[in-house]
């Protein structure tokens, strides 16, 4: 059981993070201050669970001798990359209720990659860039992806002139819709940069076992590469620009973990 109980730690500073934000929610929003405004005792919970997240991530993953990435810890190395990139984001911008989604599913993953581990499969050297690009792209991704959703549920609300304390303490449509195309910029970039490396180290990207995860990676990138173009010579916004990014990452999401899932779960390969 102690082997656990730093995983278990871990969790619950997570969870505190989580309830500490739905906590503020439920306080009334007095005046232009948003329910997010006492922010840093989350974002200081949040920063310490990071901190002892990774730690724990670079055990198990092998780091810095090698990367080993078996199922759940890649989920799990995954989530913390998530984490990482929306504390920073939260330094200069609004981003603090992106936690009531993130918090919850890094401390799942966590525990599911200290409870359920996989076996060791060291990479070669020359594959580790690709493969932290392309957790760095699909973690900004899921941030883009985790956005879309509350720009979708705010727009929605905000159409129906019925918006309750969670809509009311959100940035403004705007802004949250500002943010967004941010996040799909830079993830756009970094997946971009992933391929790339990814043709430049593999030895055939369309390989037998990596083929699928090739072509949808690809026809992520297509997806991600017609929206941003859309808003930029169109003015693409609202639930056209959330469908397609979601459409998108859920893409990237099969590409990614639903092969690894099989090939290591479902198939033992």
């Amino acid at each position: 059981m102690t082997d656990y109980l730093p995983a278990l730690v871990v969790a619950l500073f997570y969870i505190g993070a989580t309830w500490l934000l739905i906590n503020r929610l439920r306080q009334p929003v007095d005046g232009p201050k948003t329910a997010f405004e006492d922010k840093r005792p989350a974002l200081w919970l949040a920063a310490i669970a990071v901190v002892l997240h990774g730690l724990i991530s670079a055990q198990h993953s092998g780091l810095p001798e090698a990367l080993s990435l078996p199922f759940f810890t890649a989920l799990s190395v995954t989530m913390l990359t998530i984490v990482i990139i929306q504390l920073i984001m939260c330094v200069t911008r609004p981003a603090d209720y992106l936690g009531l989604l993130i918090y919850p599913i890094a401390a799942i993953s966590i525990l599911c990659s200290e409870f359920i581990p996989g076996p060791a499969k060291p990479l070669a050297q020359s594959l580790q860039l690709h493969i932290l690009l392309s957790i760095t792209a699909y973690a900004v991704l899921a941030l883009g992806a985790a956005q879309a959703t509350l720009v979708a549920v705010q727009r929605r609300y905000l159409n129906r002139h019925k918006p309750g304390g969670f809509i009311r303490s959100l940035p403004p449509l705007t802004s949250t819709e500002s943010l967004l195309f941010s996040l799909l910029g830079v993830g756009f970039a970094l997946l971009t940069l992933s391929l790339v490396s990814g043709f430049a180290f593999l030895e055939d990207m369309f390989a037998q076992q990596i083929v699928h995860k090739t072509v949808l990676a690809c026809l992520a990138w297509v997806i991600f590469a017609v929206l941003l173009f859309g808003r930029w010579r169109f003015g693409w916004r609202g639930q056209r620009v959330v469908r397609w990014t979601l459409g998108g990452f859920a893409t990237l999401l099969v590409a990614y973990f639903g092969s690894k899932m099989v090939l290591e779960l479902i198939l033992q390969r």
